[in-house]
């Protein structure tokens, strides 16, 4: 399996801006897709988005389009979150996965890193 690290975690006022990084281990060449997901206090962890590892074909939930973007580079082996027009909504601890089949659960897990929006 893949070996994750999230980093970038912080604290922000609505509206501000921060970046996400997930530093994946060299053994990406099996991994299908990666993606971030958030688990806010006392919620069931929910998807965020997803980029697939090869293609860069990208996914996101309805709640953060237009708002987040994830993007990878191959040669850094790292996923990033960039995330924009941040709301207080967004607080929670945001996890990066990798999976190397789709369809199949996200099989690797980074240990999550807090983001907390204030007003």
């Amino acid at each position: 399996q893949v070996q994750l690290v999230e980093s970038g975690g912080g604290l922000v006022q609505a509206g501000g801006s921060l970046r996400l990084s997930c530093a994946a281990s060299e053994r990406t060449f099996n991994t299908y897709d990666m993606a971030w997901f958030r688990q806010a206090p006392g919620k069931e962890r929910e998807f965020v988005a997803r980029v697939t590892w090869r293609a860069g074909i990208t996914a996101y939930a309805d709640s953060v389009k237009g708002r987040f973007t994830i993007s990878r580079d191959t040669a850094e082996n790292t996923v990033y979150l960039q995330m924009n027009s941040l709301k207080v909504e967004d607080t929670a601890v945001y996890y990066c996965a990798a999976r190397e089949l789709p369809g199949r659960e996200f099989g690797s897990w980074g240990q999550g890193t807090q983001v907390t929006v204030s007003l």
